[in-house]
Parts: structure tokens; sequence; C-alpha cells
């Protein structure tokens, strides 16, 4: 006997977040808040900083215009070894939402690697994926799509 199980339709909220490097800060109850300690002279730091890099349909590659961005994080973490960091990969709204986590995470891990290749401490950055979840933006234009198409750091 074969028994098969689906959904017929996908659900309007989550609570579903990937943290392949496990919940900031090891909070029990995580809500999804990014938790980093910094010190103030980092956050205030990181202030003047872009936070948002953006990537092409479908991809998780970092464009040239990511890698000047990404530049300005690592030279700020690595003039401060101790400074943490959290990437947070989105997508838009194509695709099953299954596809969009695991997109969001190569995204966070897109940008953690290429930080960790201009020397920053990997133990520093934690990675979240949440995929379609948290939108930047609302719509189906392609305007709207680009702008969820992100990996956000954050202090």
């Amino acid at each position: 006997m074969v028994v098969t199980t689906g959904c017929a339709t996908k659900r309007a909220t989550s609570e579903v977040v990937v943290a392949p490097l496990g919940i900031p800060g090891g909070q029990v109850g995580y809500t999804g808040a990014v938790v980093v300690d910094n010190p103030n002279a980092i956050i205030t730091g990181a202030e003047s900083l872009q936070a948002v890099v953006y990537f092409p349909f479908d991809s998780s590659e970092i464009t040239s215009q990511s890698a000047s961005l990404l530049n300005q994080h690592a030279s700020l973490l690595n003039s401060n070894p101790a400074a943490g960091v959290v990437i947070a990969g989105h997508t838009d709204e194509r695709g099953s939402r299954e596809y969009n986590i695991a997109l969001g995470e190569r995204r966070a891990q897109a940008a953690r690697n290429y930080l960790a290749a201009q020397g920053v401490n990997v133990n520093n950055i934690q990675v979240i994926s949440y995929g379609e979840e948290r939108p930047a933006v609302s719509g189906t234009t392609e305007e709207a799509y680009a702008q969820n198409r992100r990996a956000e750091l954050s202090y």
C-alpha cells in the first residue's frame, strides 16, 4: 500500500528559518530578529555602508557591484576582528518555498564566502535564509522581484 500526502496551497506565513551555522546567539525562542553583540563603534561604522547585496534572477553569483560593496564590509570587519555580522538571504516569490529557502541560503553563503576570501574570520559570520518569506517590497513586477533578490548584512 502506498500513501501520499501533499499540500494544495502554500501557507501565507511561516516561521521556518534555515540557519546552517546555528541560531544567532544560540537563543531559545528565536523570533527572527537579528542578534549580534557588537560594540556601538562597529554599529556606527556599519551604518554608513550599504547593507544589501542584490543578485540576478535564480543566481547566487556575486556581481562586480556586489563585490565592491562587500569589500567595504570586509574592511570594516578586518579592522575590527571581534565584530560579527549576520547575512540573511532572500528571494523573490517565484519558485517553490523549498527552492527559495535553498537559494536564499546559497546567496547568504556566497556573500559569506566572499568576505572569508577577503580575510574575514568565518566564525564571526552567521548565515540565515528566509527565502521568499520576508520580501523587501510586495508586487509581481520585475522591479519588485529585483529588490527581493538579496542578501542583507546586519551588525
